[in-house]
């Protein structure tokens, strides 16, 4: 007999504004517990050092989690100059400091400008990037380094916020994969004086932005269960990018079985995927088979169990 998951059998989005100094999978562990959450998940990490935007996936959501590791992002960050650390960023040790030389607005315009839209990208050692089974950032605890595939990567935007006499405060919107610290790093070799990253904020992942977030006191603060499932987005929340096909009764039967089903895909193409809805509720997501012809892609597990009951 299968055993029963305890907690509640909550589903939706959490836009938590995670707290410097904790890291994404006790964030994690602390929203399910205030939850009281069967299921949780996050889509994809902040260092500790980092604050703002992680969204938690409860329930059914977590199925679909996935669609924003893929999204693009938007971070603010200040970068010290001077003083390279073994990590990249303030939570390391200063292994290299060099003089900050006078910089002109122009010469820095124009490093900033060379680090604008495509551009190739080491990970840094102290990554969640795995080598033959084992995290980077073990290795590099162990004092080992591994050579790293370059990465091509995208700086969509990059805006100069503030000057500082030692470093500098940007917003940029980036592709997956980018590290802000690696970015950190170039920029202050390319002016010759080294940097790392002293703060930084994730301002928007995807289709969610910070205007939304809750940190953990609002949460707590927050009259009930009711209360704090009421700020929760609702599931299909994360496949707004994708098309809308609403199905009837009886397909929505042959898909829930696992079956193909005709219906009208209008110019979707073969193999694309959608989200599937019958009488407004949510199904999950399917494949166009063919032309005029879905399949089971991923389900709800509530919807598969109610045509199953």
């Amino acid at each position: 007999m299968a055993r029963r998951r305890r907690g509640l059998p909550i589903d939706g989005v959490l836009l938590l504004d995670k707290p410097k100094g904790m890291s994404s999978n006790y964030a994690l562990q602390k929203a399910r517990r205030l939850y009281q959450a069967q299921k949780a998940g996050h889509t994809g990490t902040l260092d500790p050092m980092a604050t703002g935007l992680l969204p938690v996936c409860f329930g059914e959501a977590t199925k679909f989690s996935s669609h924003l590791l893929e999204a693009d992002k938007v971070y603010r960050a200040r970068i010290k100059f001077g003083q390279v650390t073994d990590t990249g960023d303030a939570e390391g040790t200063v292994i290299r400091e060099r003089e900050i030389p006078e910089i002109a607005q122009a010469e820095l315009d124009a490093v900033l400008d060379r680090f604008r839209g495509e551009i190739d990208q080491v990970p840094p050692m102290y990554s969640a990037l795995k080598h033959q089974g084992r995290p980077l950032y073990e290795l590099a605890r162990q004092g080992i380094e591994i050579e790293r595939a370059v990465r091509r990567v995208t700086i969509y935007n990059m805006a100069l916020l503030a000057r500082h006499s030692d470093g500098i405060e940007i917003e940029v919107a980036v592709s997956k994969g980018t590290y802000i610290r690696s970015l950190a790093e170039d920029i202050g070799e390319a002016l010759g004086c080294g940097a790392h990253l002293t703060a930084l904020r994730r301002l928007k992942t995807g289709p969610f932005t910070g205007d939304a977030m809750l940190d953990f006191e609002r949460l707590e603060a927050l009259a009930d269960q009711q209360a704090r499932e009421g700020v929760l987005l609702p599931v299909d929340i994360l496949l707004d990018h994708l098309p809308r096909l609403d199905i009837t009764a009886e397909m929505a039967r042959m898909i829930l079985r696992g079956q193909q089903a005709e219906t009208t895909t209008g110019s979707l193409e073969v193999d694309s995927l959608a989200r599937v809805y019958q009488d407004q509720q949510l199904l999950g997501l399917v494949r166009i088979a063919a032309e005029g012809v879905i399949a089971p892609r991923r389900l709800l597990s509530s919807a598969v169990e109610a045509a199953a009951g």
